[in-house]
């Protein structure tokens, strides 16, 4: 069900989650269908977001106290230029969300028509496979 805050209609929300799998943090993750927004801080919040679309590739780590609790953490990486790489720590049902952010992805990629090739730049040309001859 879809939750709505400052105008925005948020797919999935959860806080980071500290000691036993409890959500004691300052640190919120929301999931719109367009962006993931990072939320940190008490007094002075930080808020950071990332396009969907440029996610390029998802890890999941599950360590063992986390996994008692139901929790893990999910590593996004894109091709935005301020955040690269994106831990989402400690979160309830990191597998629901990672196939959540899968679907987001694809419903994203679909609307743009973009597909992982578009994703690569200069910086994804390998010298070697190169067929160019630099002795022209």
């Amino acid at each position: 069900m879809p939750k709505s805050k400052d105008g925005i209609e948020y797919i999935w929300t959860d806080k980071k989650r500290t000691l036993f799998g409890l959500p004691l943090s300052f640190t919120r993750y929301y999931l719109a269908d367009t962006r993931l927004i990072t939320r940190v801080g008490f007094l002075t919040v930080t808020e950071d977001e990332l396009d969907i679309y440029r996610i390029t590739d998802k890890k999941m780590k599950l360590p063992l106290f986390q996994r008692i609790f139901g929790c893990g953490s999910i590593i996004l990486y894109s091709k935005d230029v301020d955040t690269p790489e994106k831990e989402i720590h400690a979160i309830k049902n990191p597998r629901q969300v990672s196939d959540l952010i899968t679907a987001c992805i694809n419903e994203q990629r679909d609307r743009f028509g973009i597909r992982g090739r578009d994703m690569v730049g200069p910086a994804g040309i390998q010298p070697d496979l190169c067929d160019c001859d630099d002795n022209l």
